[in-house]
């Protein structure tokens, strides 16, 4: 009975030692969070931007008019919080006095419970009517990269939409929470085609069968479908295709049963704006587990700094699993796909990977 008294003494030490250190933690950011608040509701003039601990970033001021707050020509200044990486969006007049500021964005909602969030930079910022009100609203798209995790070091784009109202601004998270889930964030004007014009890759994902993708205009890359007995799955097909959106085409993979239900789905261009062109695909056993795989080499277009279109070439690999699929995370590392692979060659490089010589059957 000791034992167990001193047992459970120990674990209530340790539970509240825990706790102590949580709380402890919790009021640290609390604090911290204070403190960058009361900075930022202290800035009245553009001149005390800097010295609350803020950096202007110069490429990105714009003048613009906004009709609910003055007839004269105002200036979009937006500015970064340098230790936390917060970004605050100011619009001043003419003699430098803030009329508006928020730090209300979705880049700064990214890491929860966090104070340092991801933004590296703006990557665009429109000034347009999107919702029709005759309002100029402020589209603002950032460019960020995680420090850790399964994405860290690679860049990803955040959306958002301020809408003018008299003498101020406000943000619908639903809007922006939509934008950025169903990767509508890769440009302004795919932006305004989901809030003004109804676009939307939603049924992207959220599709149950192949007939509900045709009805909201996915189109079927014909030549390249295919129909495979995919051992854990069943005999499925294979159907690739794309839904254009402003002026992107989104790339996706569905697994169709006999009745026409969706049974899978891969989305292989990842965080590219665009597909350039489908170079090939193919359903066969890579790893040689017995159980065929999906193979998807294509090239994807993105936009470079200066608004210059870069193009990549990139194979995908879905190793196929008792419950599905899993992405393979390793052969990019092994070996970089360039423009003159073929499909393939892939294959037979592929298999070298996993230590297989052997013939491959369909």
């Amino acid at each position: 009975m000791k034992k167990c008294g001193l047992l459970l003494a120990i674990i209530m030490f340790v539970v509240s030692s825990l706790q102590v250190a949580a709380a402890t933690k919790e009021q640290e950011l609390l604090a911290a969070y204070e403190e960058y608040e009361d900075r930022f509701a202290n800035i009245s003039k553009v001149e005390e931007i800097a010295g609350k601990g803020f950096f202007i970033i110069e490429d990105q001021i714009f003048p613009v008019v906004l009709e609910s707050f003055s007839e004269e020509e105002l200036t979009f200044i937006p500015a970064m919080e340098r230790e936390y990486k917060r970004l605050v969006l100011f619009i001043a007049n003419k003699e430098g006095e803030i009329l508006y500021k928020t730090n209300q964005l979705a880049t700064n909602q990214l890491y929860r419970g966090s104070m340092e969030q991801p933004t590296k930079d703006i990557a665009a910022v429109s000034f347009q009517d999107v919702n029709r009100d005759g309002f100029t609203d402020i589209i603002l798209i950032t460019s960020c990269v995680n420090e850790s995790g399964d994405y860290a070091g690679k860049t990803y784009k955040t959306g958002d939409v301020l809408f003018q109202r008299k003498g101020s601004f406000y943000r619908d998270y639903r809007i922006s929470e939509k934008i950025n889930r169903f990767s509508m964030n890769k440009s302004a004007n795919c932006i305004v085609a989901f809030v003004r014009d109804g676009q939307s890759t939603e049924f992207l994902y959220t599709a149950d069968t192949e007939e509900e993708l045709l009805e909201n205009g996915f189109d079927i890359i014909e030549e390249q479908c295919y129909t495979r007995n995919f051992e854990k799955l069943g005999r499925l097909r294979v159907v690739p295709g794309v839904f254009s959106i402003s002026e992107y085409d989104v790339f996706m993979i569905y697994l169709v049963d006999e009745q026409g239900d969706i049974v899978w789905s891969f989305q292989p261009m990842g965080d590219h704006d665009n597909l350039y062109a489908l170079k090939g695909m193919t359903g066969k056993d890579m790893d040689g587990d017995g159980m065929k795989d999906l193979v998807v080499l294509a090239r994807y277009s993105n936009e470079g700094p200066a608004g210059e279109v870069l193009v990549q070439t990139e194979c995908a690999i879905y190793y196929q699993r008792t419950g599905g699929f899993d992405i393979d995370t390793g052969f990019k590392d092994y070996y970089q796909c360039t423009e003159e692979n073929t499909l393939e060659e892939l294959v037979t490089i592929i298999r070298g990977y996993w230590g297989w010589k052997v013939e491959i059957t369909e």
